[in-house]
Parts: structure tokens; C-alpha cells; sequence
């Protein structure tokens, strides 16, 4: 059975920082591409980051980019968002998700999800 279990989130001002975790069990990270994704109130889950299997590419949603890093630490099976610069807009439901075949954007492609962990940035 996998299990990705996502924490870090939280109340931040803006200009903040956070680093979100993902916990994967029953799967090996480094042996698939992963994502985050995020869910504002009343929006479609969005895009944020990718990173490979391989970790040797990255990819990020415009909007983040520069501000926000993917990374993994192997050892611990876990998969990293390191947020700084944090914005309003920001706000949301940040999801990990695992096993995409190819590295993507689309959210159709990964497999397995966690649950999610709230980060709301005050302006």
C-alpha cells in the first residue's frame, strides 16, 4: 500500500517562508517523478514543481519559479518544497503526488496522492 504523507504547512506573512514534506511508504521515491500540486478555494489543482526520478531534472509552474525548490533526501524517502518568498496568493492546499511515467504537469498523470497540508500566507 503507498502512502505519501504531506507536513509543513501553515500561517505565514507574506515574504515568508515554509518547507513542506512529503513521507512516501510502500514506494521508493527515487524510483518514480513526483510533484506538487496546489488547490486554492474555488480553483482547479494546479501545478507547482516536479522533479525526476532521476533528480537530475526539475520543472516549475511560472509562477513560482525562482521562489520555490523541489529536492529529495533519499535516505529518508522524502520529498521536499522549500517555499520562500511567500505571496497571498500562495494560498492553498499543497498536494505531493507520485509515479507519473513521464515528468509533468498534468495531474492526471501521477498515480498516488497524499492528503494534503494547508499553507496560507497573510498579506
Amino acid at each position: 500500500q503507498v502512502q505519501l504523507v504531506e507536513s509543513g504547512g501553515g500561517l505565514v506573512q507574506a515574504g515568508g517562508s515554509l518547507r513542506l514534506s512529503c513521507v512516501a511508504s510502500g514506494r521508493v521515491v527515487s524510483s518514480y517523478n513526483t510533484g506538487w500540486f496546489r488547490q486554492a478555494p474555488g480553483k482547479e489543482r494546479e501545478f507547482v514543481a516536479a522533479l525526476s526520478w532521476t533528480g537530475s531534472s526539475t520543472h516549475y509552474a511560472d509562477s513560482v519559479k525562482g521562489r520555490f525548490t523541489i529536492s529529495r533526501d533519499n535516505a529518508k524517502n522524502t520529498v521536499y518544497l522549500q517555499m520562500n518568498s511567500l505571496k497571498p496568493e500562495d494560498t492553498a492546499v499543497y498536494y505531493c503526488a507520485l509515479d507519473a511515467a513521464v515528468l509533468t504537469t498534468r495531474a492526471t498523470a501521477y498515480k498516488y496522492w497524499g492528503q494534503g497540508t494547508q499553507v496560507t500566507v497573510s498579506s
